[in-house]
This record gives structure tokens, C-alpha cells and sequence, in this order.
């Protein structure tokens, strides 16, 4: 291994190391503040729940608990077990510590019955959760309740636990082996994807310690960075990724580039009769090339549409859709209107209507109009045009048919030869999105803002610099030798 990629080897493990040793300390000291909380296990312990398995199952609690931020004006945590019957193992009340708590799990035993979750879910409810077992009436204070099962409910669990989240209780729902999908989708809360978990096995059960012990957590940053390459910020149950001065999100929501993405791009559409409904299917599909340059997100680039023929209407505001999916969909959906061409009105609307805060404008994001017609413009564009310029709005101005060249001149913005666009046919109108350029960013190479990496080029120069001294070294010793034989 040559001496620049052992000292990228150091500095990845060593940055490794001091991430998890960050974490482990974090979790040991409590800095993952949980919220105040009322939580309840409801683990089944049927007949097809074996010994071994079951103390996996608690194994999970222990280190789920672990993470909590236990105490009486903190989180407090019960247990109830449950077969054919139900048993309150632990209640919300029993125990202030955990190390009282991890020794109360540790003695529980299974039932080895039948697997009556309905019962437990309504036993939960009604006992569990009561105030005489613990429960705090707060309604700062959040209740949660975990199920673990791994089999079908012999009893009817859509109703009860439906009155359970009526009730305030989130329930999470933990599916092992055979339990059907169906089953814990019935039971759990919304949104179903973040409290439905299942695991094909009670050995793979302690893969989802680390989400239950973030589910809790207050302050997600103090644990983990997320992988945020510059800022983790914590949010009520959740973080987001942000970055230093000078530097943009990107579209990956955690890392962060020197230059900037972001930008609010309207797209205004002549929907006039001219355009004919084949072609205006064509339009549509140029728009959506367009869309696949950009880097479509929620802090990137945002779009808009509007459509125009002899009235304005707005198809949609920036800032409703933040994923190209969506958007594309969006503009698929996008019905034609037919009729004049009154472009002057249309560019008029996106000056006074679509750049504004109340329809989704960013303040300090550079604004971008796209202006596409295929004819003549039946009222004057003049005025409107200067309007948009004057704002700050970089315009682009695109033809087809019998667009007016000297009309699509007086939209585009300098230089017009960037921003003016003109074809003959709808179907090269293909050739124009790889033409048209908006928000293109140059990146600096990340090898001269990269210190890791001018550190290893200091040392190249370095080793490179002795090598020629201990070549002249040599030269001198053998010439001093040769002198003296």
C-alpha cells in the first residue's frame, strides 16, 4: 500500500472509530434525552414462541431499555405478557431505574398457550395504561405501545385495536416468522412503514433495537450524525441533515456542494387551439425531458406550471411537488385548453402571480420563466417581457411552428443566443431540452477542497524532495569511493 492510501486508511478508521465511540458514550450517558413517554411491551409468549426464542424477545426489551432515559418524571416502561391469557408483568409504576426494570424482564416466564392479541391490545388499554397502573394523564406525556407476535390472533384484533389509537395509544407492531403482514398492518399506527416491522426470525429481532431506541429519542443528533456531512439537526421525533455558509443541501438530503441548486423554474404553456392535441402531448413530454436535468427537491430546485391560451391558468405552484415523480405526473395529468394566444396576459401572470411567497417563491433563489408558444401573440408582450427582466428573471424563450422570432427575442433574457430556442416542428422539440440549460452548476473537483487529500499531496512532495537529496547523497558516497580506490 503506497503512504498516501494508508494515511486515507487512518483517517476513514480513525473518523469510523470516533463516530461509534461518540455514540456508545452518548447512549451510556443518557445524552439521547427521551421525551417524556409511557411505555408498554406487549410481547406473546404462545405455545409457538420457544424458550430460547422468548429470551431473545427480552434480550430486545433489555437493550431497547437501555437506550431509554428512564425515571419517574422521564419514560416509564411496563410489560404485559400475553398467551390464551394476559399477565401485567411489570407495570408503568413498578420501577423508576433500569437496572430495577432489566431484572424484572429478566424473570418473566412464557404463558406456552394459545395467542388471544386482541386481548392483550384491550387489557393494555384498559389496565396497562391506567392511571391506578402508572399512567400519567398528561397529554404532553406520549403512550406507545409495542406488540411483538409471531403467530395469527385467535380472537378479533381490527376493533380493538382501533379503539386503542382512538384512545392516544401509537402503537408499534413486530412481526416474526409465519405472522401475516395483514395482521400487524391491522393493528399498527400511521403512517404503517415507520411502526410495522418484520423479521424472519427471533435471532434477527435485535437488528430493530436502534430504531426503537431513536423512536424515543429527543435529541437524534446527540447519538448519531445520520450521515450528515456537514450538520445534524434534531426535530420532534426526527433529524434533518444541514450545511455550513457557502454550502447547499443536496438533492440526497445529506450532503452538501460549494455551489448552489436551488431554483424556482416556471414553465408557461401555450395551450392555444393552434397547438393541436397530439402536439400538446408532445409539449408535455418536453417539459418532463426538461424536468429530468434538474435536481428536483425539496431545498434544490422547485417547478411550476402554468398554461395559457386566450385566459392564464395556473396547472400548479412551486413547491408542491419535490420529486421528479410526482412532478412528472403532474404535468402528465395536465388537460388542454385550447383557444387564443395571449402571451403578453401569461407572462404579465407569472411576473405578478408565480414568483410571489403566497405561491411558493423563495426569497434569494434565483427565479427561472420558460415562456414555450407556437404562434403569434394576440395582445403585446413588450412590456411584460421588460417587467420580468427587471425582476430578476432569467427568461427563456421557446418557438415552434409559427412562433415570431423577433417575439421570442424580446422574452429571452441576455444572452438571447442562450435563452432563445426556435424549431419548425414539434417533433425536434427533443433537440431543444438537450440545447436548453438552466441552473447548471460547476462544481469545484473535490480533490482541491478535499484537506485529506492536499495533506497527502504535501507528503508526496515531501517523500519526492528526499528522494532527489538521498539520490544526491549516493551519487557524492559512490564518487567519493571511486576516488579513493
Amino acid at each position: 500500500m503506497t503512504l498516501p492510501g494508508f494515511v486515507m486508511l487512518l483517517c476513514i478508521l480513525g473518523a469510523q472509530a470516533t463516530v461509534d465511540l461518540r455514540n456508545a458514550a452518548a447512549m451510556a450517558a443518557g445524552l439521547c434525552n427521551t421525551k417524556p413517554t409511557d411505555v408498554v411491551f406487549i410481547i406473546d409468549s404462545s405455545r409457538s414462541v420457544r424458550p430460547a426464542e422468548f429470551e431473545q424477545v427480552k434480550v430486545f426489551l433489555t437493550k431497547v431499555i437501555d437506550g431509554l432515559n428512564v425515571g419517574a418524571d422521564a419514560t416509564r416502561v411496563g410489560v404485559v405478557n400475553y398467551a390464551s391469557r394476559v399477565k401485567n408483568e411489570v407495570s408503568l409504576k413498578s420501577h423508576k431505574t433500569k437496572a430495577a426494570l432489566v431484572k424484572a424482564v429478566s424473570k418473566i416466564e412464557p404463558l406456552s398457550s394459545g395467542t388471544m392479541t386482541g386481548l392483550a391490545i384491550q387489557f393494555a388499554m384498559n389496565v396497562a395504561f391506567s392511571e391506578a397502573e402508572g399512567a400519567r394523564k398528561s397529554p404532553d406525556i406520549s403512550k406507545v405501545a409495542i406488540i411483538v407476535t409471531d403467530g395469527r390472533p385467535q380472537d378479533n384484533i381490527r376493533e380493538i385495536a382501533a379503539k386503542a389509537r382512538e384512545a392516544g395509544i401509537e402503537i408499534f407492531a413486530i412481526g416474526v416468522g409465519r405472522v401475516e403482514l395483514t395482521t400487524l398492518r391491522q393493528m399498527a399506527s400511521e403512517p404503517l412503514d415507520d411502526h410495522v416491522d418484520y423479521v424472519e426470525s427471533y435471532s434477527l429481532i435485535e437488528k430493530l433495537t436502534k430504531k426503537f431506541q431513536e423512536a424515543f429519542c429527543a435529541d437524534l443528533c446527540a447519538t448519531s450524525d445520520h450521515d450528515c456531512e456537514h450538520i445534524c439537526i434534531s426535530t420532534p421525533g426526527s433529524f434533518k441533515c444541514a450545511c455550513r455558509d457557502g454550502h447547499t443541501l443536496t438533492g440526497d438530503g445529506r450532503t452538501c456542494s460549494a455551489c448552489s441548486n436551488a431554483a424556482d423554474v416556471v414553465f408557461l404553456i401555450d395551450g392555444s387551439k393552434s397547438v393541436r392535441p397530439e402536439n400538446f402531448e408532445l409539449v408535455k413530454k418536453w417539459i418532463n425531458l426538461i424536468i429530468d436535468k434538474l435536481d428536483v427537491s425539496e431545498t434544490n430546485t422547485h417547478v411550476g406550471l402554468v398554461q395559457y391560451s386566450s385566459s392564464v391558468k395556473q396547472e400548479f405552484p412551486l413547491g408542491r411537488y419535490n420529486n421528479k415523480k410526482a412532478l412528472k405526473e403532474a404535468v402528465k395529468k395536465m388537460g388542454y385548453m385550447e383557444r387564443g394566444t395571449m402571451t403578453g396576459q401569461a407572462i404579465n401572470f407569472l411576473v405578478d402571480n408565480s414568483f410571489t411567497p403566497s405561491q411558493g417563491a423563495r426569497p434569494g433563489v434565483p427565479k427561472v420563466g420558460i415562456v414555450f408558444t407556437d404562434g403569434r401573440s394576440q395582445d403585446y408582450i413588450g412590456d411584460a417581457a421588460k417587467k420580468a427582466k427587471e425582476n430578476g428573471f432569467e427568461m427563456f424563450a421557446v418557438g415552434v411552428g409559427n412562433a415570431v422570432e423577433d417575439e421570442l427575442r424580446e422574452i429571452a433574457s441576455i444572452p438571447v443566443a442562450d435563452h432563445y430556442f426556435y424549431t419548425a416542428d414539434f417533433k425536434t422539440m427533443n433537440q431543444i431540452a438537450k440545447k436548453l440549460q438552466i441552473n447548471v452548476c460547476q462544481v469545484e473537483d473535490p480533490c482541491e477542497c478535499n484537506s485529506l487529500v492536499k495533506f497527502q499531496k504535501k507528503v508526496e512532495e515531501a517523500l519526492q524532495a528526499l528522494t532527489k537529496k538521498l539520490d544526491a547523497v549516493t551519487k557524492r558516497i559512490t564518487a567519493l569511493e571511486n576516488k579513493i580506490v
